[in-house]
């Protein structure tokens, strides 16, 4: 039986197949970002392959680092030296959204038009037509909503975690609170981070319509940090969608569906 090693690595933390979650720098140095990614993989002895997934900007086929905003020290720079991998061990590189999208419909048993929203840093998208993940030529989702204009800026400046935070502060909120304190507010009852996530999920549903319609999506799923409070931005984003006849099935992505995702690339 195939042994693999995964592992879904994010700005803040690694996460491990194994239930693992290795904390990580992305802003750091060379040295702390390699000692993670080390500690993440362990020993590899005797593995058959290790599956990795990481956001974009990135050279999935050649695993070379090609981040600005983030993990900047080390731009340009071969995952497997930097890891401490091997030459002869196989390392397999999925988009961090692909993977969960390509895990979610496996899961699923999915075998329509889907699409996935993540949400969390930023704001990520991936979609399938007859059950096949989209790609760009350089592996990553063949379409993007981030930087689709909105209002004074783009989308991500409001559906995001900067998003949240800065509306929570419009509204009287702490300026230093994180996503998660707010998102604990809401379910407490407190109505600046009610109203704060009712207008990310007005946001959205603002702009995803036509993305929808044009990949003629019938499934819609999400996932990322802030997905874990859907229910909080749920009815204002379910209202904007209704008159969408295609669209028939909305909610989670199941937990975990990134390393079904990251299994499949072997």
């Amino acid at each position: 039986m195939s042994n693999y090693r995964l592992l879904d690595v994010g700005g803040t933390f690694i996460k491990c197949a194994d239930g693992r979650a290795v904390p990580v720098d992305s802003a750091g140095s060379r040295e702390s970002v390699a000692a993670s990614l080390r500690e993440a993989l362990g020993d590899v002895s005797g593995l058959d392959g290790v599956g990795i997934a990481i956001p974009g900007p990135f050279d999935y086929r050649q695993g070379i680092f090609l981040m600005r905003h983030k993990f900047a020290a080390v731009y340009g720079e071969d995952f497997r030296t930097l890891a401490g991998l091997p030459d002869g061990l196989e390392i397999r590189y999925g988009h961090d959204v692909t993977c969960i999208l390509e895990g979610a419909i496996r899961r699923m048993g999915l075998r329509g038009n889907t699409a996935l929203v993540t949400l969390g840093t930023g704001l990520g998208f991936a979609h399938a037509r007859d059950g096949v993940v989209q790609y760009n030529e350089k592996g990553s989702p063949a379409r993007s909503v981030y930087s689709l204009p909105y209002r004074d800026g783009i989308i991500e400046d409001y559906v995001s975690a900067r998003g949240i935070q800065r509306t929570y502060r419009s509204k009287g909120g702490d300026a230093d609170a994180s996503v998660l304190t707010i998102a604990r507010r809401a379910y407490g009852g407190e109505t600046a981070a009610l109203e704060t996530f009712a207008e990310t999920g007005a946001h959205l549903g603002n702009v995803l319509p036509p993305v929808l319609e044009e990949t003629l999506v019938d499934t819609l799923l999400f996932a990322g940090q802030i997905a874990r409070s859907f229910s909080l931005l749920e009815g204002p984003l379910r209202a904007a969608l209704a008159p969408l006849e295609r669209l028939r099935t909305i909610g989670p992505a199941p937990g975990g569906a990134v390393f079904d995702g990251l299994a499949a690339l072997f």
